[in-house]
């Protein structure tokens, strides 16, 4: 209950901001207009709209990362949070209750680009799109946990540059509007060492029904998400002890 009612305060803190939720939601579906639209005049596979939401819901769940890390930055510079640490919160407490408030948000930026794609000619069937936005659920959850692990380590100017650069590392390595394969040998090789175009292949494979690549790519994201949980955790136990 002290965990719920943490995350509803957080909640709170998230929706102050109301601007920027809002550009982390417009900014993907603008992009999936402009690039349905250049694929009408310029075939091309990536740009097709069954490949290119997927990819584009990914992008935009790096900023959940701005979010979250940008949340715990601001308590840590108002000593909110130092006073915070003499409750009975237990260390997954503070985790979760920052995390919890974020992941709606993160199903709805899903739910809100696969309505767009459906206007903008997606076949897919209502099945295959809540499927796909269950896969895509782990690279949430990842981007959520790694932006509190930088909101614990970093203040909220350096997290700006940080969360940019994250941000178009998403963008490119994910493949998330381009063929990886252009990038060279060496970038295929760390894309594909970093989860999120296996979580935005996954996804792409549900929605044409193939679910022979599930275990090729879900552990990728699911396993980073786990990572970013217990990195963070230690980062909190961190902030505990200093």
């Amino acid at each position: 209950m002290k965990m719920l009612n943490f995350a509803g305060r957080n909640r709170k803190e998230i929706f102050r901001d109301p601007l920027s939720i809002v550009l982390g939601i417009a900014l993907p579906l603008l992009l999936l207009v402009v690039f349905t639209t250049i694929e009408k005049n310029a075939p091309l596979d990536t740009f097709k709209v069954e490949n290119l939401t997927p990819g584009l819901i990914v992008f935009s769940f790096a900023f959940l990362t701005m979010f979250s890390a940008l949340l715990i930055s601001k308590d840590k510079q108002s000593a909110f949070l130092t006073r915070l640490f003499a409750s009975p919160l237990t260390v997954m407490d503070y985790v979760f209750g920052y995390a919890l408030p974020l992941i709606p948000l993160a199903l709805l930026q899903g739910i809100i680009c696969f309505v767009l794609a459906k206007f903008l000619g997606l076949s897919s069937s209502l099945m295959d799109i809540s499927l796909s936005i269950l896969t895509l659920l782990p690279i949430a959850l990842m981007s959520i946990f790694l932006g509190l692990l930088l909101g614990a380590l970093f203040t909220e100017k350096q997290i700006s540059g940080i969360g940019t650069i994250f941000i178009t590392a998403v963008s490119f390595l994910g493949g998330a509007w381009m063929d990886i394969s252009m990038l060279g040998d060496t970038f295929q090789k760390v894309a594909n060492a970093l989860p999120f175009v296996h979580s935005i292949q996954l996804a792409r494979d549900v929605l044409a029904q193939n679910f022979d690549t599930f275990n090729a790519h879900f552990w990728w994201s699911t396993g980073y998400g786990a990572l970013a949980l217990v990195i963070a955790g230690l980062a909190f136990v961190r902030l505990c002890k200093r």
